[in-house]
């Protein structure tokens, strides 16, 4: 299945780390937290990317064209220095499409920018900022089981430190949760969709606002509830945690080497 990656937008909320590189280029360890989630569909067999590219694009274009496979990889180093033997690789066998979908375009208006490159086939779709751990064959086959449906998406309790009130109309607290208990799930930005999405999108509207409450409307919407490990970059703090996982290693979302692991 082809993997579109909206990699266009401007993470203000990170900018304070760096605003030289857009959002999905921002590290984990020596690689880009993009990599990261190309190398997890990879991994199960999900080698063609589309990225929707934006803000920056031309950052992303130069980290692909000049790939240093060695960057990551164990090599024997001969000829003085002159000679690479890559003893295992990344990207190989990768298939990258890159498309400007505009510098301030929303989901919507870039996913239907890269409607003709998906063939009018079911594909997959990541907003290009959260890892996870989670098996993908099981949630698609979990996905396919169902009739009708238009679009799946991995939904996750709100990952934060944030608490949620019950109280009443003089303000007399009745209980207080924190919000990952509170049986309260988020869109993680796994997507699995059919060509039928586009049957609900109009021009200008924002891809999980209109068109999915029309999905929604008509039940063609399917959550995936997962409670295994995920977390978006979504401040520098995610990418302090994100990093301290990586050097810990491997990171949970390192589904790729941990023992026995292959792609289903």
């Amino acid at each position: 299945m082809k993997v579109v990656l909206f990699c266009g937008g401007q993470g203000t909320r990170l900018r304070d780390y760096s605003d030289a590189v857009p959002k999905p280029m921002v590290k984990i360890g020596h690689r880009p937290v993009l990599w990261h989630i190309m190398r997890y569909y990879a991994h199960f067999g999900h080698t063609e990317f589309i990225l929707c590219l934006g803000y920056k694009a031309d950052v992303i274009k130069e980290y692909f064209l000049n790939y240093s496979e060695a960057t990551s990889n164990d090599f024997v180093l001969s000829g003085g220095g002159t000679e690479i033997h890559l003893l295992n690789s990344d990207i190989d066998n990768w298939s990258i499409t890159f498309v400007d979908t505009g510098m301030s375009s929303n989901i919507g208006e870039r996913l239907l920018a890269v409607k003709d490159y998906v063939d009018d086939q079911p594909f997959l779709a990541n907003y290009a900022d959260g890892v996870t751990d989670l098996h993908l064959p099981t949630m698609l086959e979990t996905v396919r089981s169902q009739s009708d449906v238009s679009v799946a998406f991995m939904a996750v309790p709100p990952p934060l430190s944030l608490h949620v009130t019950e109280f009443d109309e003089d303000g007399r607290v009745s209980s207080i949760l924190p919000i990952s208990t509170a049986g309260l799930y988020v869109n993680a930005g796994y997507f699995y969709l059919t060509p039928d999405v586009f049957d609900y999108m109009v021009p200008g509207e924002e891809l999980v606002v209109e068109p999915f409450q029309r999905m929604a409307d008509k039940s063609s919407l399917l959550a995936y509830p997962y409670h295994g490990f995920f977390r978006a970059m979504d401040t520098f703090k995610d990418k302090q945690a994100l990093d301290d996982l990586y050097e810990s290693g491997p990171a949970p979302w390192e589904v790729w080497k941990k023992p026995g692991s292959s792609a289903d």
